[in-house]
């Protein structure tokens, strides 16, 4: 189903694009298994789906130009298996003589840029209307409905525009500042050489400085930087087609232009969990543009927290709470808080059966070693008790020290037998720490709250 950002009105004259980005073939694998029927990860099957329906659009209302924003896959030497998958769905715009642009991103660089990207096999290999955008160019492109413009902007390390000497001695703002003036004009130039009747989209691979991150903060591998919107707000180019960010996203209302991140085609992990995914089709004339976010239906990802800290039955709690989602054919995490005295109390066969309808699920305890619980008014500051007392009001209220309270008071008890002077003590700072000490150091007892909320 098609969620309309903005109405998309179709017209003979005008250049119908399908925008795509941050494929990713290859990603996520440990949230998939092995599909019996075909040895291959399902999570690849997935992503490979998800890249299908794309083409099967661009193919079905015979688009006339298909850019896609960069990062193919995780990095820039995939296994030949998950390249020829990639290929494969690619190859279709050839034999369906549609132009397209592959743009190089961070993670089809090799070694940040050092050693070529995995995309330029397309140019070395010739393949028909195929354009590999890696480095700043504008692609002048003959389509049924007339001629566009695309000016290419890959992803740029701090290497391709700065050298060493340059950097030296800067901090992380002012390399950033003198990476962004290196840029300015670069880019001013190839837009000074644009042919002004014809209609012009910019194709950039980078992080611009009012997009929402999604998964690509955990992701990025190259030493990029953050472009200011300023540069892409041109009234030159019709559309600015962005990729990097996963999450899609129009960085200006306005629409003048359109500065659209169309985000991943399918979910990369759980930082995506809550995040559609899809593709943008565009119309395009001179002066003129109307665009459209086409939602793909991915596979859903859960997450199922729950704390069972203070629960009486937490197997029944934690299986209530998984009933009450629908995974089905999802990935799913679970992710539960229980006490040390509570771990018997989880039968793991019992899960796994209420978790049986999700295609691949994770599950994790989050041990709490220690509740929090009301200060003891006995010990507070100004009480005075008997030190044996004392100690035995604050094991009763410890119940990780229950089976040592007889050692403890014994050990208290043979303290005061020497018959040196002790002294109770409440530290003013700790109100439920007891010190209790007699004259010598050496035979100074010392018990201690735990962080009432202290993990392992």
């Amino acid at each position: 189903m098609t969620k309309p950002l903005r109405s998309l009105n179709s017209s003979e004259i005008m250049i119908k694009i399908l925008h795509l980005s941050d494929i990713h073939m290859g990603s996520g694998f440990s949230h998939g298994k092995i599909n019996p029927k075909t040895g291959i990860n399902t999570r690849l099957e997935d992503f490979v789906n998800s890249l299908s329906l794309c083409i099967d659009r661009a193919i079905d209302e015979s688009v006339d130009l298909v850019l896609f924003g960069g990062d193919a896959f995780p990095d820039a030497t995939p296994p030949p298996f998950i390249h020829e998958a990639f290929a494969s769905q690619f190859r279709r715009l050839a034999d369906a003589n549609i132009p397209t642009v592959l743009l190089v991103g961070n993670h089809d660089q090799h070694s940040q840029g050092n050693g070529g990207a995995s995309l330029c096999i397309y140019r070395t290999l010739a393949v028909p209307k195929f354009i590999v955008g890696d480095r700043i160019s504008t692609h002048r492109i003959t389509t049924p409905n007339g001629e566009i413009q695309v000016l290419t902007l890959p992803w740029l390390t701090r290497s391709v525009l700065l050298t060493n000497p340059e950097t030296e001695g800067l901090s992380l703002a002012e390399t950033h500042s003198l990476l962004i003036s290196k840029l300015e004009p670069i880019l001013e130039s190839e837009i000074r050489k644009l042919d002004p009747d014809l209609p012009t989209i910019l194709l950039a691979h980078l992080m611009a400085d009012r997009a929402n991150l999604g998964a690509e903060r955990f992701l990025a591998v190259g030493k990029g930087f953050t472009v200011p919107i300023a540069l892409l707000h041109r009234p030159e180019f019709e559309y600015v087609a962005l990729g990097h960010v996963h999450k899609h996203q129009n960085l200006n209302p306005t629409n003048d232009p359109p500065i659209v991140y169309p985000g991943s085609i399918d979910r990369v992990d759980f930082s995506e969990e809550k995040e559609e995914k899809g593709y943008v089709m565009i119309d395009v004339e001179k002066g003129q543009v109307n665009w459209e976010f086409c939602p793909l239906p991915v596979r859903k990802f859960c997450t199922i927290e729950v704390d069972l800290s203070e629960k009486e039955n937490p197997q029944q709690v934690l299986i209530k709470a998984i009933e009450k989602k629908d995974i089905e054919d999802a990935v799913v995490r679970i992710i539960y808080k229980i006490r040390s005295e509570q771990i018997e109390s989880i039968e793991m066969s019992g899960i796994h059966e209420a978790l049986k309808p999700a295609h691949t699920y994770s599950i994790k305890a989050e041990l709490v070693s220690q509740l929090a619980r009301p200060r003891l008014p006995e010990l507070g500051l100004g009480n005075t008790l008997d030190p044996l007392e004392a100690l035995k009001t604050y094991l009763n209220n410890r119940e990780d020290l229950r089976d040592l309270v007889g050692d403890m008071v014994d050990a208290a008890q043979n303290l005061l037998n020497q018959q040196e002077e002790i002294i109770i003590e409440v530290i003013p700072d700790e109100p439920e720490t007891v010190v209790v000490s007699p004259k010598s150091p050496k035979t100074q007892l010392r018990l201690l709250e735990f962080p009432q909320d202290n993990k392992h």
